[in-house]
């Protein structure tokens, strides 16, 4: 017999969650978790990738669940090696998944179908449906049309787990109305909507003709967030914010060729975070003194990108008379040979913000995901990523728990996933989880 081999400690602790420990379970699962971050962040641990896996279409990632040829076959993200959960039966171009986002029941809630106690995917359809899926299964629990006058493309939470906004295409006219000088002034729709079951809250037009000339628009926790190609951007609330916010307008002092991009934490501290390509601001919500019903926004820390102190440089030529001539130029703040940073988020139940910063080096891009304190910004671990990283393609970093998954698109269309697995030493960890409890 070969050598016995020891539990993963992210199932050890899941397991020891259900145990009788305390009359307050949420005590327990508390302490597992402070236990985890712990391991997480000390020195010796090591995140290896344990498993790698290629596709011709999108791989998307929710809770555990990696989904690939658009959300029809479910994969396990857990095990060691890949394990299906589901497939779905095969379906047209216009019936496939676009976009979709994980529903788990609300805790404490009353539902009216036995089905509906567990999780569900929503899932938007490349033909305007709004579906909601067995998370488990792959069965179509409910559906509704949206609406045949745009092509509706990305889902999001506008209140997590009980709000979703449906983003459409942006529209750019056709080529017709182009060449004739017609004027497109919908950008683009955002229709809202409470799930379980789905019921229309109102359908949103962003017109230019209201908004001005907008690049994009989002809607988070109720405040729609507008964005323009100068790095500005407008928060706009129905209620409050409109007529009594200070400092709602936000500008990031950067020359880049990506624009910024700004969204509400999603700790839900109704902190705000702006990201551009060499800072990470996270900013917060305070009522003015002396005047409770005004708020202003202000910085509670900034995450910096490693980076030397310069923005421009001198470049020798000798003409040919034999003067030499110094021109300078500035350089962009999302040059690719400076550390970029490329992907910001938050693991809830660790409570750490997950950064991922790049840099050029030659022809191969090199990245590394950093762990910050979420409540200080501290750095408390980097994790260097083993793949390249081409920055011409898109890339999704997840981390979850003890879970590290990066995906990417490659040219011609190929997508891979790799997956790592927290890795400690045996003697470290025995006595890391001795001593946190």
């Amino acid at each position: 017999m070969g050598p016995t081999r020891k539990p993963n400690v992210c199932s050890r602790l899941s397991r020891r969650a259900l145990g009788c420990f305390s009359r307050d379970a949420g005590v327990v699962q508390r302490t597992n978790l402070g236990i985890l971050r712990a391991l997480v962040c000390q020195e010796s641990t090591k995140f290896k990738n344990v498993w790698t896996t290629h596709s011709r279409s999108p791989i998307a990632y929710e809770r555990g669940r990696i989904y690939f040829d658009n959300y029809r076959r479910c994969v396990s993200s857990v095990a060691s090696e890949p394990r299906k959960l589901y497939e779905m039966p095969k379906c047209s171009k216009s019936e496939k998944i676009e976009d979709a986002l994980l529903w788990e029941c609300p805790v404490g809630d009353i539902l009216p179908n036995s089905s509906d106690y567990k999780s569900s995917l929503i899932a938007l359809t490349a033909h305007n449906w709004l579906l909601r899926i067995s998370a488990t299964t792959g069965k179509i629990l409910e559906k509704i049309y949206l609406a045949p006058y745009c092509k509706f493309r990305y889902l999001s939470w506008d209140t997590p787990q009980e709000v979703i906004a449906v983003k459409s295409a942006q529209n750019r006219g056709s080529a017709v109305a182009r060449q004739a000088g017609i004027q497109q002034h919908v950008l683009l729709y955002l229709a809202v909507f409470r799930v379980l079951p789905f019921s229309l809250v109102g359908i949103l037009e962003i017109n230019k003709k209201i908004f001005g000339n907008v690049t994009d628009a989002t809607l988070s926790h109720g405040i729609l967030i507008v964005m323009y190609s100068s790095g500005l951007v407008r928060l706009y609330s129905f209620q409050t914010i409109a007529e009594q916010a200070k400092n709602g307008i936000q500008e990031m002092d950067c020359c880049s060729l990506e624009s910024d991009w700004i969204y509400f934490h999603p700790d839900a501290s109704g902190r705000i975070i702006h990201v551009g390509p060499n800072q990470v601001k996270v900013l917060k919500l305070t009522e003015i003194e002396n005047n409770s019903s005004q708020h202003q926004i202000s910085e509670d820390f900034v995450i910096l990108a490693n980076r030397e102190n310069h923005k421009n440089e001198n470049v020798l030529t000798v003409t040919a008379s034999g003067r030499v001539v110094k021109k300078s130029f500035n350089l962009l703040d999302d040059d690719p040979e400076q550390e970029t940073f490329k992907i910001v988020d938050y693991e809830d139940e660790l409570d750490l913000l997950s950064v991922v910063a790049v840099t050029q080096i030659d022809a191969e891009g090199k990245a590394h995901l950093d762990f910050h304190c979420n409540e200080y910004g501290t750095l408390l671990k980097s994790i260097p990523l083993v793949e390249s990283w081409d920055v011409t393609y898109s890339h999704e970093v997840y981390f979850d728990r003890d879970l590290v998954l990066h995906i990417e698109q490659k040219p011609n269309r190929v997508f891979s996933c790799y997956v790592y697995q927290m890795i400690c030493d045996t003697g470290e960890e025995e006595e890391t989880i001795n001593r946190s409890c």
